[in-house]
């Protein structure tokens, strides 16, 4: 499949145009996604692929977030939770109001295209895909994972999950949340009950990165330590942060990795 990345990038950035650009959480969408795109190709540089799957890695980084335009416009959050699933919304934009089309003309990726979309933030990838199309899945969601923490230090929290500093500071992370990190899996959504337990949940993604430079990139960053310094009001959250800190600090000189990356960005 050839892509033309000017072609590409053209009909992006007509997309995103055409809701308030100047608007913060809009500016964070559209900045998350160029880096999303350019992680995405690094990690495929990574794994030794040819230069058309590369390109391939690149549209889908590029494509991944569409659906967070609209629903920021039409429910005013980004929690999923609260409104749609961005991910498969993104997918039907492009391909049920064939929007993809503005991007490539080639159809010969199109399903690999909308699975990847589709499933990117999902708890689990669909089973039984090809391994081509499951290596595309893992990509972005890794370079997903990998800017999230980025965006959770860069933005000001209380602006991501939709809720005021007090809540956000006083708040203590819920038992559930806190066995989910301590056991080294992505906290489900559905375990999120605090404005805090979603800063945990965040940091809770590292668990499943699946490729080695995903989690070099990721340490580099440094902003996974920046986020786990988060500053609670809370001495119960204190102590909290304070075990996630000793966790994970242990958890990444091991080096342990796991043999699927299932994570839930759900952001």
């Amino acid at each position: 499949m050839k892509i033309n990345r000017e072609r590409a990038l053209g009909a992006f950035r007509e997309y995103v145009d055409g809701y308030h650009t100047e608007e913060e959480k809009v500016r964070l969408k559209i900045e998350h996604t160029y880096r999303v795109a350019e992680l995405c190709e690094e990690i495929a540089l990574s794994l030794g692929l040819p230069k058309e799957d590369v390109d391939l890695a690149w549209l889908v980084g590029l494509l991944h977030d569409i659906g967070r335009f609209e629903q920021l416009k039409q429910y005013g959050t980004f929690q999923d939770a609260d409104s749609i699933d961005h991910a498969r919304y993104g997918a039907e934009i492009l391909f049920g109001q064939g929007k993809i089309r503005d991007y490539t003309a080639d159809r010969e990726e199109d399903g690999l295209l909308r699975t990847a979309v589709a499933s990117h933030s999902a708890y689990r990838i669909p089973e039984g895909l090809g391994e081509r199309t499951e290596r595309f899945c893992h990509i972005i969601r890794d370079a997903d994972k990998i800017d999230i923490l980025r965006v959770n230090v860069e933005f000001p929290l209380e602006e991501i999950y939709n809720v005021d500093s007090a809540s956000l500071r006083g708040s203590q992370v819920t038992e559930e949340v806190m066995e989910s990190f301590r056991e080294e899996h992505a906290v489900l959504r559905s375990l999120k009950k605090t404005a805090v337990d979603h800063v945990v949940g965040h940091i809770s993604l590292v668990y499943e990165l699946v490729y080695p430079v995903s989690l070099k990139l990721m340490e580099e960053q440094g902003y996974l330590e920046k986020l786990m310094r988060f500053r609670s009001d809370n001495p119960v959250t204190a102590g909290q942060f304070a075990e996630i800190r000793e966790k994970m600090g242990r958890y990444m000189e091991d080096g342990k990795r796991k043999p699927q990356g299932f994570g839930n960005c759900g952001w």
